[in-house]
């Protein structure tokens, strides 16, 4: 009894060194820094003109009637006057109120980049613009931020785009790659009159792209636990969607006589379960690559973990799942997002509906997801149901070891410095549907930094972004051209 003690003692203790030593080793894997590029900016000078551009209602609505040409059309002439230089230099063709302009590199025999954000934005929710600490389309800048609906999505892009240009524009820079910069007019609502006709643009001229750099993710601060340091997830992929309807249906009646459950209590007790089981997820893949890399920087407990997935995955998994946002990058999501029953107080529904919208991780499929919700909830009182639009599939992933992954790359340290570069997974949508079918890697990432607090005003209250981080990104911007056009 007592060797066979010893032996599981021994076996313990192997066992443990091994585990530590696997830790010990899960280092970074990132080459040496890059020298740091020193350029030099008026930060006041580019604040003002972000300001401005702010203040042009470029809003995105699904009615095309309610569009406000003449904010577009402003829009554009701002540009023609505040960056002349960048529009008299390079040749345009115009999509609606797309632009693509072409900057001509001395070597025709690379293929060309593309460089692209959007200037249209969302609508300002009704009745909620006194909740904002300056009015959303006023430009203000104060406490060292721009204000207004645009500051992060994505006037910041466009704007920090057309100065980085212009910088080396003045610089006198040629590019031995030609380079074309596209600024969408309906990224908002799906690109179809813009992005989408560029990229067939560039198609019917033969025209295929190495890579393009869309919107995306940012420069993330105090995402990652144990995370120390600024993380740049440049996105290889963007996930897709697709919407269901969720049904729960009864005899329907007068509410004085209620069954003992109604419509509503079959789709309550549907949509419960629906959120209890989730879509399958888990670390694998581009989610893999994105946490084994930001994990070599996390503390020694957590290095232990994730140097051990044979043992601790399932901890591992449970544990990104319970957070939001990690939970995002690892499985296909569940949104409950609408809901209608009855025409009346007093009239029970026959059909009590919600809308439920899912966005697709790469490893999933659309008829996937519709299988998994039929599964979980589908019975004779409850209905699962396709809507009009099918939904779009997840992006191709993009080679995260390419040319232009690398260049992106090193673009981010030699401004930024010491920063966690890895590759990452969007969780919205972008323009890079469009443009990744004209070319070879799509990537998506905003070279501006950002922390929790910042979230909260995509799509929402209070958009703003810092003035010195503006800065900073537009000089990533000059590094993306000059890197990405040799």
């Amino acid at each position: 009894m007592k060797s066979l003690l010893k032996y599981f003692l021994l076996v313990l203790a192997v066992g443990l060194i091994v585990l530590i030593v696997r830790a010990s080793m899960h280092n970074p894997t990132g080459s040496i820094l890059p020298e740091e590029i020193k350029i030099s900016l008026d930060n006041e000078a580019l604040a003002e003109r972000l300001a401005e551009s702010i203040q042009f209602k470029t809003i995105s609505n699904q009615n095309p009637d309610a569009l406000d040409m003449k904010a577009f059309k402003g829009f554009q002439l701002w540009i023609e006057k505040s960056y002349s230089q960048f529009h008299n230099n390079l040749s345009l063709v115009k999509f609606n109120e797309t632009l693509l302009y072409r900057w001509q590199g001395t070597n025709g025999e690379l293929k060309p980049i593309l460089i692209t954000g959007h200037y249209d934005v969302v609508p300002v929710i009704p009745g909620t613009e006194n909740l904002w600490e300056h009015p959303p389309f006023s430009g203000n800048i104060d406490s060292g931020y721009v204000w207004g609906r645009g500051a992060l999505d994505d006037k910041s892009g466009v704007v920090g785009i057309l100065e980085a240009a212009s910088y080396l524009l003045q610089s006198n820079y040629q590019p031995a790659r030609t380079v074309y910069f596209s600024f969408g007019h309906d990224e908002e609502i799906g690109g179809g009159n813009g992005a989408a006709l560029v990229a067939e643009h560039l198609k019917e001229q033969g025209i295929q792209l190495a890579w393009s750099l869309d919107e995306g993710s940012f420069l993330l601060e105090g995402f990652f636990p144990g995370v120390n340091k600024a993380v740049a997830a440049i996105n290889v992929a963007e996930k897709g969607s697709v919407t269901l309807q969720v049904v729960g249906k009864a005899a329907g009646g007068h509410s004085s006589m209620p069954p003992k459950k109604t419509a509503i209590g079959y789709l309550a007790e549907a949509i419960t379960k629906l959120e209890a089981n989730r879509v399958p997820g888990g670390l694998e893949g581009l989610s893999l690559a994105m946490f084994d890399e930001t994990s070599r920087h996390m503390p020694f407990i957590y290095k232990l973990l994730f140097a051990n997935r044979w043992l601790f995955g399932g901890l591992i998994d449970g544990y990104l799942s319970d957070n939001t946002f990690t939970n995002t990058m690892m499985r296909t999501t569940t949104a409950p997002t609408m809901l209608s029953g009855s025409i009346k107080t007093n009239v029970l529904p026959i059909e009590a509906i919600a809308i439920v919208n899912f966005r697709l991780h790469p490893r999933d499929g659309i008829d996937d997801v519709i299988s998994h919700v039929k599964r979980v909830v589908e019975n004779e009182n409850v209905e699962v149901r396709s809507m009009r639009w099918k939904g779009a599939v997840a992006s191709q992933v993009s080679s995260w070891e390419s040319e232009g992954y690398l260049a992106l790359g090193r673009s981010i340290k030699e401004i930024y410095g010491d920063v966690i570069v890895v590759p990452g997974l969007m969780i919205a949508g972008s323009d890079s549907k469009h443009y990744g079918k004209v070319a070879d890697d799509a990537y998506r990432f905003n070279p501006f930094v950002v922390s929790g607090s910042d979230f909260t005003g995509f799509h929402g209250t209070n958009e703003k972004i810092s003035v010195d981080k503006f800065a900073q990104g537009v000089k990533v911007y000059v590094q993306v051209i000059k890197n990405g056009s040799k």
